[in-house]
């Protein structure tokens, strides 16, 4: 049931995989051409489409490619409330399980042995899991993080509840102690971390990550460049897929030597810094600050320096940055936003920045909220919304499987005008 739910592609050879994909990124871009066709743009074009669609570029690697995996704690199969895997079934059936995850393909076997540590660990405390906030309880979710380098991280989230700062201390020495000499060793972590959440989700601003053992970060290479992840740092889950699809967008950018290239939510500074040395500038902006420090870190330690990051939200620094541009160089913006999309703000300030004239946007899930930046990008100039730029027209779309036997692909739109 597991890999059906969150592999569902798994039994099909990898061909058909890609055909599947295909046909799903096709209705995507009919949608997007009968939504514009509806806003009185003439964006027909040969199938329906509203501009040509490449083949699905492969995955490099399509087993075990996975470098970061979440796993969560509840009742296993068995009715076992210390179970780590992942959950199959929802909320509203109320028939949520945990089932183990070593079976399925997209994720290595390091991940696994992680996990079943941690279910090794949990099960001799004293202390609950946590399954329901206000039910009590303390163990939750494991986030493990691997690289090609050979490195792994672990992150613990913890639910304090009622404990105090010496039982913490208790929990934190048994965990250090129990990764480091006792059956957890055979992790080889070279990170272990520590989180006190009382939310689903917490950002270190909210609850610092502890390191309890280890190196702060652990290293990746991606394109030649070496790369410093934290703890809560975004990084492209398939490396060696995102060196295909980084590469790809470097070309489609069609940058010269004076471009500025603008790389907004851009993470750890991955895309802009592996295209640094085709511009003249690089200006990345990213909502997580230990992201930002990370690009920094990783500019300095690449010895670029034509990178300069900002830190806060986009719709925040965006407008700001672009509202007094005066640069008379092009400027190529990419954005490769989370599933929620760009906020208004930030598609408003690159359709009035008329120094834009390409703009490659990155989606994970281009049927979602991206949608709605599309046509906020090409709609028809619009005063009462201060829409006031010439709307841009997507002239070519390229998917990338970064997520072999899921039905997920990575879609890259560009966007000219």
């Amino acid at each position: 049931r597991l890999a059906n739910a969150v592999t569902p592609l798994w039994r099909l050879p990898y061909q058909e995989q890609l055909q599947v994909k295909y046909e799903s990124q096709r209705k995507i871009l009919q949608t997007l051409a009968s939504r514009l066709e509806e806003l009185g743009i003439d964006a027909q074009k040969p199938g329906g489409l509203c501009c040509p669609l490449q083949p699905v570029v492969p995955s490099p690697v399509i087993n075990g490619y996975r470098n970061k995996s979440t796993f969560s704690v509840n009742r296993g199969p068995d009715g076992n409330p210390k179970t780590v895997g992942l959950y199959v079934g929802t909320g509203k059936a109320r028939n949520i399980v945990c089932v183990k995850a070593n079976h399925m393909k997209n994720m290595p076997s390091k991940h696994n042995k992680v996990a079943q540590c941690y279910e090794e660990f949990i099960s001799r405390s004293p202390l609950d899991s946590c399954i329901l906030f206000h039910e009590g309880g303390h163990w939750r979710e494991l986030v493990v993080r691997t690289t090609s380098r050979g490195h792994t991280m672990a992150i613990i989230t913890f639910h304090p509840q009622e404990l105090g700062q010496e039982a913490l201390a208790t929990q934190k020495a048994l965990l250090k102690e129990f990764f480091m000499c006792g059956p957890g060793a055979v992790c080889a972590l070279t990170s272990l971390y520590f989180q006190e959440s009382t939310m689903t989700r917490c950002s270190h601003e909210q609850s610092p990550y502890q390191l309890l053992h280890g190196e702060p970060h652990i290293f990746e290479e991606l394109l030649g460049l070496k790369f410093r992840i934290s703890p809560d740092a975004f990084f492209q889950v398939n490396t060696a897929g995102a060196e295909v699809l980084y590469q790809a967008v470097g070309k489609l950018c069609q940058t010269t030597g004076d471009t500025v290239l603008l790389d907004i939510c851009c993470g750890t500074g991955t895309i802009g810094l592996s295209l640094a040395h085709q511009v003249s500038k690089v200006i990345g902006v990213e909502v997580v600050e230990k992201a930002i420090e990370d690009a920094k870190w990783n500019a300095a330690f690449n010895g670029i320096s034509n990178c300069e990051f900002h830190s806060g939200k986009a719709e925040a620094v965006l407008p700001q940055l672009l509202a007094s541009w005066e640069d008379a160089r092009p400027l190529v913006a990419v954005v490769n936003p989370s599933r929620a999309g760009l906020h208004y703000r930030v598609v408003r300030a690159i359709r009035n920045c008329r120094t834009i004239r390409r703009l490659l946007y990155i989606s994970c899930k281009p049927e979602g909220e991206a949608m709605r930046n599309f046509l906020e990008l090409c709609c028809p100039p619009d005063p009462r919304k201060k829409l006031t730029g010439e709307p841009f027209a997507p002239v070519l779309a390229i998917p990338f499987d970064l997520f072999p036997h899921t039905v997920h692909c990575e879609l890259v739109l560009l966007f000219t005008r």
